[in-house]
């Protein structure tokens, strides 16, 4: 190698190395997996834990005020004797859904995995003695669905990520408690989860918003780790914020992005990653008993339909009861979804977000040179597009291939259609 040779060589290295010591570079692998992450479109979640017992949400040591050292001892009583993972599975692919997020350690600290580091467990604290993320990871691999694991930033249990919480007894052990060992605690746990249960899709982190805006979470440290462990794991860490370094895609609480309905999202502003909005069925995240207010078929396939229709995915919730089992309304509204998957998969699936925005009438989604128009509420016949840019060659309803009239000018297009929809879903493809 001659001089100027070797040169150019050092140059090339010391430039790399600068351009990867100044921020996070996705691997090939990731990127490739938030490509089949946006083309999967549909996921479950599943909010699953000690809480379940109670039949009164996930927040009920919160809300309801109880000491910890009284509700850790639920574990004592939790025998989910009717789970089969066979059957979460099947009933999830029968939703039409392409992956499930399910809580691995929610906000109670309770841990639904075996770890070496909590005594707080499934297989330590409860009589069940299975591992249920573990008999769960293994269907999922066995029948082709991707398996994400939701992990709760904060612990209302564990003194040493809250020592003055009102819920812990104090001693002089907990006053003593220093950050440094919870933040250790999560990289142990975090290390078994993607050591342990074979290829995870997504790490989903929850609970930012519990400390103060400039409060250090070490996200460097944790995302090196994950991204170390499975380079194609995505990460996602529910901030309601815009993303920050490290992390592969961006969710929303209960709303699409764009919108702030549900007031998580003011500060939310949208970056280039991929999207995910989550909601729940009825009210809910995890078992409430009480709560019937669960949404129609109608209303959560058009909400599914919106999502896609607004470049992001849905992660539908479901909250098991303590037995183990899907509520039956639950099991219903998946199948009715994926029925109607089974019709319209092709205009959601590996689709991106239309180049005609979300309007009243409906949204449009997109595959090469076909738009797939979902019209879900429109008072009319006739309905004008306003695409200025593209040549259009055919329109026809997608459920049956019968051609429909449109006319295209220099402002637009305008569809006429043989009757006023009244489906939940009237979709029309056009080809340019």
């Amino acid at each position: 190698m001659n001089k100027k040779a070797f040169f150019i060589v050092v140059l090339f290295v010391l430039s790399s190395v600068a351009f990867a010591q100044k921020g996070y570079s996705p691997t090939p692998e990731n990127l490739k997996n938030r490509a089949i992450f946006q083309d999967n479109k549909f996921g479950v979640f599943i909010h699953w834990g000690i809480y379940s017992m109670m039949a009164d949400g996930e927040w009920v040591m919160n809300i309801k005020k109880i000491n910890y050292n009284e509700y850790s001892k639920l574990a004592g009583g939790f025998y989910p004797s009717k789970f089969n993972a066979a059957e979460w599975v099947a009933n999830i692919k029968a939703a039409g859904a392409k992956y499930i997020c399910i809580t691995s350690r929610h906000h109670d600290g309770f841990s639904m995995f075996d770890t070496k580091y909590s005594d707080y467990s499934i297989m330590k604290a409860a009589p069940f003695k299975r591992d249920v993320l573990k008999e769960l990871a293994d269907e999922c691999h066995k029948q082709g669905i991707k398996l994400h694991f939701y992990y709760s930033l904060l612990d209302w249990g564990r003194p040493d990520y809250n020592p003055n919480g009102a819920f812990i007894t104090k001693t002089e052990e907990t006053r003593k408690a220093k950050w440094e060992t919870y933040h250790q605690f999560m990289l142990n746990q975090l290390r078994e989860l993607l050591t342990n249960y074979g290829e995870i899709g997504a790490i989903w982190f929850d609970g930012k918003w519990d400390k103060p805006k400039d409060f250090n979470w070490k996200f460097d440290e944790i995302y090196s780790l994950i991204h170390s462990l499975q380079p194609g794991c995505l990460i996602l860490n529910n901030h309601h914020l815009a993303p920050i370094e490290g992390e592969d895609a961006q969710p929303f609480e209960r709303d699409l992005p764009g919108y702030n309905t549900s007031g998580f999202s003011k500060d939310a502003e949208i970056g280039a990653l991929p999207l995910e909005t989550c909601e729940t069925m009825n009210t809910s995240w995890g078992y409430n008993i009480t709560d019937n207010k669960y949404k129609s078929e109608k209303e959560l396939v058009q909400y599914l339909v919106k999502a896609a229709g607004n470049n992001a995915n849905l992660l539908l919730n479901v909250g098991p009861r303590p037995n183990g089992t899907f509520p039956d309304i639950a099991v219903q509204r998946y199948k009715a979804m994926g029925d109607w998957l089974n019709q319209y998969g092709e205009t959601i699936y590996d689709t991106r977000g239309g180049m005609v925005s979300q309007h009243k009438w409906g949204v449009t989604t997109q595959k090469e040179n076909r738009l797939f128009i979902h019209i879900l509420d429109l008072q009319d016949q006739a309905l004008f597009l306003p695409i200025t840019d593209k040549k259009i060659k055919s329109a026809k309803v997608f459920i049956d291939k019968k051609p429909v009239r449109f006319t295209q000018s220099k402002d637009g297009v305008l569809l006429v259609l043989d009757k006023k929809p009244d489906e939940m879903d009237y979709v029309v493809e056009m080809a340019f």
